[in-house]
């Protein structure tokens, strides 16, 4: 038997795929976690075989979740989830990390799929994603400037984008307000704006954020 740990702040979408997996004789939603707080504590007291976490969650993204996850369970096989094209975040994850990324609107029987080959030790992206992360991860680098970022880099991107403050995202992150607007000197850089507003503008333009 599978036992998953899914995190997700959505109430809906984890009774969905609660209900989903019903159906299937050899898995099954073992724990629940409605935030990146919640998701660490429970892989610290208790044992999964895989963590379904979604990348987009409030407070601590779930990049930010997984980078805590490998600091406790090096091993534990995580399966990224997102409510964004793989195009956008299925090469970051990757390098932050997990296991396998599939965007939220995926087939349930693709789900079904990933998991369990996740949980088996392997890795999973969808037909679309693997071909566009093995060109990225081999050179053939046409991605837009965001997807260059390093993961902390996007991390913070992705605090700036929600509306934190230097000082917040050093206290989440537990890093200086030195360091972390050192990081965002380089994001506006890197992007080619000149400041959080243009970041935003940039998001918007990138489908980052609606």
């Amino acid at each position: 038997m599978i036992d998953l740990l899914l995190a997700d702040d959505h109430t809906i979408f984890r009774s969905g795929i609660r209900r989903l997996l019903l159906d299937e004789p050899d898995m099954r939603v073992a724990g629940e976690a409605r935030n990146g707080s919640e998701a660490l504590e429970m892989v610290k007291e208790h044992r999964y075989h895989l963590v379904l976490l979604d990348i987009n969650m409030d407070g601590r993204s779930g990049l930010e979740v997984l980078e805590s996850i490998r600091g406790a369970a090096p091993t534990l096989p995580v399966l990224m989830l997102s409510m964004y094209p793989e195009a956008q975040y299925a090469l970051v994850a990757v390098k932050a990390g997990a296991n396998g990324y599939l965007p939220k609107d995926a087939e349930p029987a693709e789900l079904v799929t990933a998991i369990r080959r996740v949980a088996a030790g392997g890795q999973y992206l969808s037909a679309r994603a693997a071909p566009l992360v093995q060109a990225q991860l081999h050179g053939a680098d046409e991605r837009p400037p965001h997807q260059r970022l390093s993961t902390r880099e996007h991390q913070i991107m992705l605090m700036l984008l929600k509306g934190l403050s230097l000082t917040q995202i050093g206290e989440e992150m537990m890093i200086s307000v030195k360091t972390v607007s050192t990081h965002r000197t380089h994001i506006l850089e890197k992007l080619g704006v000149a400041s959080t507003a243009e970041l935003v503008l940039y998001a918007v333009r990138q489908g980052l954020i609606h």
